[in-house]
């Protein structure tokens, strides 16, 4: 059963709220963000290598990032690579991965997992994959991964799912980053759950439904002439890929596909988006600071988090609430309540400091 399984892992994103650490040269998923010895993808590779076997694990990214994802993973081949010439969301990018597989196994089985997120009970995580994949090969249905929220988290999309007694439940709707007061509701209700852009399907479900709302993008990228795992595929999708409309998976089919099914889970999920949410998974002191890569005293101090490179010595006195993070020769400084406005701090940081530091 396992020849069956695959897997796409999503390692195309920049991680512009993780800068200065994360750049478009080196985006985050290649970096030990948690101090444990490995990369982002690296962990994510052998979490679902536990399941599915490594040949059958492809590698989505940016061609800009082929050498990093071979030396970071050793063990891939080049045909495991997708690499997309130009961006253009999430649609395009499993489509193309899902013609590949198609050509190679009918009867797969495909999970699609982004390369940064933290899991903490990974074996939990694969016994709810391998319940969606036993689903998805008996039902023409799309699976998505539903976390049991905690809180109103106003940063993650919300999936509202029929109450019964079935384990896998159907999809109402999909909602967006709601308001605070919307996300209370959302949790008060009791049906809701974070979309942690985790699916699940076979693969004949999710090309039956790109023929049936992006019909265009399939004649782009299947234009009858077989090139998949060919000599002639890299050609072609350089070619052809940059036609594909820009849309997420969400857009194009999860919101609009009639045969949606959400798990519910709860295997300790933080998508890593940003470095408050980092500050969330790491190791504290009694004074709820936290170190990544740097040799700190701390006087005065709590609720900091502080990352620099080579175990550089740093003193903090007099700091509460804050970010301080060293790579090479940029130092940035914010209070932990204003880690979003990282984003807007890079492109500031690239009008005035030039292009090479962001």
């Amino acid at each position: 059963m396992k020849k069956n399984y695959y897997a796409i892992i999503m390692a195309g994103g920049v991680g512009s709220r993780f800068w200065p650490v994360s750049t478009q040269k080196f985006p985050k998923q290649f970096h030990d963000m948690l101090g444990t010895g490995q990369s982002l993808i690296q962990r994510t590779f052998e979490r679902i290598n536990e399941l599915v076997p490594s040949n059958n694990i492809l590698i989505a990214t940016n061609s800009n990032y082929e050498k990093l994802v071979l030396q970071q993973l050793p063990q891939l081949n080049n045909k495991q690579l997708l690499l997309e010439p130009v961006m253009r969301n999430t649609a395009p990018c499993i489509l193309y991965a899902a013609l590949k597989i198609y050509s190679q196994n009918p009867d797969a089985v495909i999970l699609v997992a982004p390369s940064d997120h933290w899991i903490k009970d990974e074996g939990e995580f694969l016994r709810n994959i391998k319940t969606s994949f036993e689903a998805c090969s008996k039902q023409d249905i799309l699976m998505t991964l539903g976390i049991q929220p905690d809180h109103p988290n106003t940063g993650y999309g919300y999936i509202q799912y029929e109450k019964d007694t079935d384990e896998i439940k159907k999809v109402k709707n999909f909602t967006e980053k709601p308001d605070l007061e919307t996300a209370e509701k959302f949790i008060h209700s009791g049906d809701y759950l974070w979309n942690a852009g985790i699916f699940i399907w076979s693969v004949k479900s999710i090309l039956a439904a790109f023929k049936q709302h992006l019909p265009e993008m399939v004649d782009v990228l299947d234009d009858g002439s077989n090139v998949y795992n060919t000599d002639f595929e890299d050609d072609f999708i350089r070619n052809n890929y940059e036609k594909c409309e820009n849309i997420s998976i969400d857009f194009a089919i999860m919101e609009r596909a009639k045969n949606v099914h959400v798990l519910p889970v709860d295997f300790g999920w933080n998508d890593l988006g940003t470095w408050g949410s980092l500050y969330g998974k790491l190791k504290k002191d009694e004074n709820e600071n936290a170190v990544v890569g740097a040799n700190v005293i701390f006087r005065d101090a709590k609720g900091n988090m502080i990352r620099t490179q080579n175990g550089k010595r740093v003193v903090i006195q007099g700091l509460e609430d804050f970010i301080v993070v060293e790579k090479k020769d940029v130092i940035m400084i914010c209070p932990r309540k204003d880690d979003q406005d990282i984003k807007q701090i890079m492109k500031d940081a690239k009008e005035l400091f030039g292009k090479k530091y962001i």
